[in-house]
């Protein structure tokens, strides 16, 4: 991975106080991309790529520096690229929730299999990192509601509704809008998944889908990894409008440590390098050891402007002005950026970020709301509706050409 410049840990005297407190409120993370790591730089050879070791050469994630980081639980994400479609898409998917499931029989003693809110808090118990699974992109079921199910029925506990293009329902936040927010049959996608009970997941999409999901979704929704757009104006951050509704939906928008997403003068900067990666041959998203060693070289040539903690602690505290505290969380995005914040290099980072926050004179009985409290509460009661949803309804076997035309 990429290195972050790094020099004497601000807020040191108070991280005793933050690893004592993540010991009782561990971090929910939203979203990490191991598996496509996994996928991109060994083809699923976990020997290769032991997370019982450290992999800190190779990787943002391994299991001590979970430890370290006081994570208890892990939305996995089994992200397909969304140049990916149709049955291509359908099939790299299973193999990613495969991925997951390698790494849980693997690894049993640290990685608790985990599809509830029930199980999270048991894993808790047990001194377990509970393990779910998100899907990233709704390209992953192919326009077809009886996949989405299959997903849910394999463990998938969100799905975000687009990834960095459009889909024929649904506009992304970083493609060229086309149908304004969600189609007809978008729309009938969230209700299933609502009476699923699979959380609608609304990073990466448009604010117009944002919008309409939130206006048609019966149970809260998820930013798995978003954070605010008027501290960053970046497309891929929440507007305010958009977060001033989630009391109302019960939802909670998990800050991202993205620097081209949290740091304005890092935007720019993103674009070059990535352009840099492109006309090397290089998908601007490829993580791989070739494409790592052009990033570290362009990086030489041109210093990029460097996040930290506080600058996540900056939209936190926008975020939760706007929201509410009890509709903010964590995610993270490790494994799946070249770049990361100076104290948040890592899963072990997280103590940094509390700290930070601690010295803003945040309370513990708001930061445990961050960390654990309101990932769990939005899960359970994306079931509760799911159980009212299930029992007046069955299954929507309805079409994109039927709804779409």
């Amino acid at each position: 991975m990429t290195s972050t410049p790094t020099g004497p840990v601000p807020n040191a005297e108070l991280l005793p106080t933050a690893l004592e407190f993540l010991a009782e409120h561990p971090v929910v993370d939203g979203h990490n991309d191991l598996p496509w790591a996994l996928r991109e730089q060994v083809r699923y050879d976990l020997a290769r790529r032991d997370i019982a070791e450290d992999q800190s050469a190779h990787l943002h994630t391994d299991i001590a520096r979970l430890r370290a980081g006081g994570v208890g639980a892990q939305f996995w994400s089994v992200y397909v690229r969304s140049d990916l479609g149709g049955d291509e898409a359908v099939s790299a998917t299973l193999e990613q929730i495969d991925c997951v499931d390698q790494l849980l029989a693997r690894y049993p003693a640290d990685l608790a299999p985990a599809e509830t809110a029930d199980a999270m808090e048991k894993a808790r118990t047990e001194g377990r990192i509970a393990s779910l699974k998100g899907a990233e992109g709704g390209h992953s079921i192919n326009n077809s509601l009886a996949t989405l199910r299959a997903l849910y029925a394999l463990g998938v506990r969100y799905m975000t509704l687009t990834h960095n293009d459009n889909i024929a329902w649904a506009d992304s936040a970083t493609d060229t809008e086309r149908l304004g927010g969600l189609s007809a049959f978008g729309r009938e996608v969230v209700r299933e998944m609502n009476r699923t009970g699979m959380l609608v997941d609304l990073s990466h999409v448009s604010a117009g889908t944002m919008r309409d999901a939130l206006a048609t979704s019966e149970a809260p929704v998820i930013f798995s990894h978003s954070s605010s757009r008027a501290v960053c104006d970046h497309p891929r951050n929440i507007p305010d409008d958009v977060l001033a509704q989630l009391p109302a939906n019960g939802g909670v928008a998990m800050a991202t440590f993205v620097p081209k997403f949290i740091l304005p003068a890092a935007v720019e900067w993103t674009l070059r390098a990535d352009e840099n990666l492109r006309s090397h041959g290089h998908h601007h998203l490829d993580t791989g050891e070739e494409a790592m060693a052009l990033h570290r070289a362009f990086e030489a040539a041109h210093p990029r402007p460097v996040a930290t903690a506080a600058t996540v602690a900056d939209h936190l505290d926008h975020m939760r002005e706007v929201a509410g505290v009890d509709h903010i969380g964590i995610g993270g995005d490790y494994d799946g950026t070249a770049f990361t914040p100076a104290g948040l290099e890592d899963v072990a980072g997280y103590p940094n970020l509390v700290a930070e926050l601690l010295s803003r004179n945040w309370s513990t009985a708001d930061l445990a709301k961050l960390t654990w409290g309101n990932a769990v509460r939005v899960l359970r009661e994306a079931e509760a509706v799911s159980r009212d949803l299930a029992a007046r309804r069955g299954p929507s076997n309805a079409t994109l050409e039927q709804l779409d035309g």
